[in-house]
């Protein structure tokens, strides 16, 4: 790991302990059940560690954080270990179908202290979850995000969804549909990216 993305990360001696821990469980876990690209795993900590602790970074005070369609755990796992140090208080809902990737997630909040609760369902299967903080990455487009944070975020929730260089396309057809606040704030892995940051979510 490089000193820029250590600088990057900004967390504790703990914290960082078990970030890698979790980066040795993506390589060891990641041949079976193709948790990542593989391309990307060799960029790992810039890729998806630091890509996800901005979003972190980015959240408001919250109780309770739902991750949809979490797969390997980006950004939720790594938002989780991240609480477990600074906002040791709150909980994690992991929400993803796939029954291999829901192992994996269990085996790692075990092994890295997370705080969670990860759920096997699909998103549209599983009760309203009445998040403070809702994320989701590389998952669906905007509008189709939107319908679920409509039925998974609070009533003063929060919703942090990292988008590509496109995004500005996605907020105009979703506003088609939608009415939302939206502040987008600039990636520090990627200059054309964003992570959006929205509230107020209702049908337009």
């Amino acid at each position: 790991m490089s000193s820029e993305v250590l600088n990057g990360l900004n967390v504790s001696r703990e914290t960082l302990d078990r970030l890698e821990v979790y980066v040795n469980l993506v390589q060891r876990w990641n041949p079976k059940i193709n948790l990542v690209s593989r391309n990307s795993l060799n960029d790992i900590w810039t890729r998806h560690i630091l890509d996800s602790v901005q979003v972190f970074r980015c959240a408001e005070a919250f109780q309770t954080w739902v991750d949809l369609g979490s797969g390997g755990g980006f950004p939720g796992m790594v938002c989780a270990i991240m609480a477990a140090d600074e906002a040791p208080d709150t909980h994690f809902t992991f929400v993803e179908s796939d029954q291999r990737k829901s192992a994996f997630l269990r085996t790692v909040a075990r092994e890295c202290g997370a705080k969670c609760t990860v759920v096997s369902k699909r998103i549209e299967d599983v009760d309203p979850l009445s998040a403070d903080i809702l994320s989701a990455r590389a998952l669906a487009d905007l509008k189709m995000l939107l319908s679920f944070c409509d039925r998974h975020l609070g009533e003063h929730g929060t919703a942090l969804l990292p988008k590509g260089a496109n995004w500005k396309k996605e907020l105009d057809d979703a506003r088609e549909e939608w009415k939302f606040d939206c502040e987008p704030i600039t990636s520090l892995t990627e200059p054309q990216a964003v992570i959006l940051r929205i509230k107020g979510v209702s049908r337009g």
